[in-house]
């Protein structure tokens, strides 16, 4: 059962734990909020609360009516969206594209650290179970984007897809919004770069792989570690670390360029494993590789708490300690230029440690950049290129 009430601050907030001393907070700390394991088996998240922009939030409790065990497991939804455009736009100095597409809302892998699970508070929803659980697609995403493609004042630039949540998430399979995409794409032969970390990227290896010989096409694979059973905590409902280095092994056969990320790296949890997953990802045919620190901004800083307070009470105090190290002593700092890397002692060592095991497996040697020179809207002359005069 639940009731409405009025918005209050967060229960590990208002335990006023002294600093360094988190993981002393019992999981009865989050009293209401925590869903047990059986009502969330598969998912990531721990909690379900209001996002920030509702006036309200609503807190259960027991009248004596109801026992837990009988309270509906989160099952995934999806409802349709009606976009009007699909390519979004942005223009942050800190990012290496200026366009982007996301076939879906919300992401059924369930990413406890997902830095996107804040945005689906603009939907009324929770940026924790109902990210993972309420899904919102775009099956008319290809027809969109063909048309914006065709206006006569577009001018192509690398599309980057997965960038908000993951292309190839499993509701994929069914829907194939991802596959119309890049059928679009192609047709223009417009450049693509792709980030996932489901093994299903695989299926479009007949697209991908022309499209990459051409110099058209990109795909990063995200390994946050090679543990599995950590890797099934944490992003529960992704390809294993195995899949993830056997589609980056298939990938490359195919001719299709791959980078590696590693992200993001958690403090005192998976930065012990940079060198072996870069190592790793080289053996199985990566080109290019990158990191990102682990960025908890808006409510993501409660969820990644809460989720160590469930899985890994000893690592707690750690990774929150080295987190705000390396964020001017703040969960999050989204300064350009700092928040993807962090700064300070540690956040140094890990781009250190980085730098030199890049360079040593061959990593980065020479950057790919895809080309915008064929892109020509299908049945339009493509316009003759205009010489100088010397």
């Amino acid at each position: 059962m639940g009731m409405p009430a009025q918005r209050a601050s967060h229960p590990l907030d208002r335990l006023q734990i002294t600093p360094g001393l988190e993981s002393e907070a019992p999981k009865a700390a989050l009293g209401s909020d925590f869903v047990e394991g059986e009502r969330r088996r598969g998912r990531g998240a721990v909690t379900n609360r209001s996002g920030r922009f509702e006036p309200l939030s609503r807190e259960s409790f027991d009248d004596g009516w109801e026992r837990e065990e009988e309270a509906e497991p989160f099952r995934t939804e999806v409802t349709i969206e009606r976009a009007k455009t699909i390519i979004s736009r942005n223009d942050s100095p800190d990012l290496s594209f200026d366009r982007s597409v996301n076939p879906y809302r919300g992401c059924e892998h369930g990413c406890v650290y997902c830095f996107a699970r804040p945005t689906h508070a603009y939907m009324g929803l929770s940026p924790g179970l109902d990210f993972e659980t309420k899904l919102f697609a775009k099956p008319h995403a290809a027809e969109l984007l063909e048309k914006e493609l065709s206006h006569p004042s577009y001018k192509p630039r690398v599309m980057a897809i997965g960038t908000n949540t993951d292309p190839y998430q499993p509701i994929e399979r069914g829907y194939r919004i991802m596959r119309g995409l890049l059928e679009v794409l192609s047709r223009f032969n417009h450049p693509v770069g792709i980030v996932t970390k489901s093994a299903l990227v695989a299926r479009d290896i007949d697209l991908l792989a022309p499209m990459a010989e051409k110099g058209l096409a990109k795909v990063a694979i995200s390994v946050t570690t090679l543990d599995a059973k950590l890797a099934r905590e944490m992003e529960p409902r992704a390809a294993t670390p195995s899949k993830r280095l056997a589609t980056i092994s298939a990938l490359s056969k195919a001719g299709i360029p791959v980078t590696v990320l590693v992200a993001p790296v958690i403090p005192s949890l998976t930065d012990s494993e940079i060198e072996k997953i870069l190592a790793a990802a080289r053996g199985a045919g990566a080109r290019e590789a990158g990191y990102v620190l682990l960025r908890l901004p808006l409510e993501l800083r409660h969820l990644v708490r809460e989720w160590l307070l469930d899985h890994h009470p000893d690592k707690l105090d750690r990774v929150m300690s080295l987190v705000k190290g390396a964020r001017d002593g703040k969960d999050y700092d989204a300064r350009f230029g700092i928040r993807q890397m962090g700064e300070g002692p540690y956040a140094w060592t890990i781009g250190r440690r980085f730098e030199i095991a890049a360079r040593r497996l061959g990593f980065n040697r020479e950057k790919l950049k895809l080309t915008s020179d064929l892109f020509c809207v299908p049945g339009r002359e493509k316009e003759p290129v205009q010489l100088a005069l010397l």
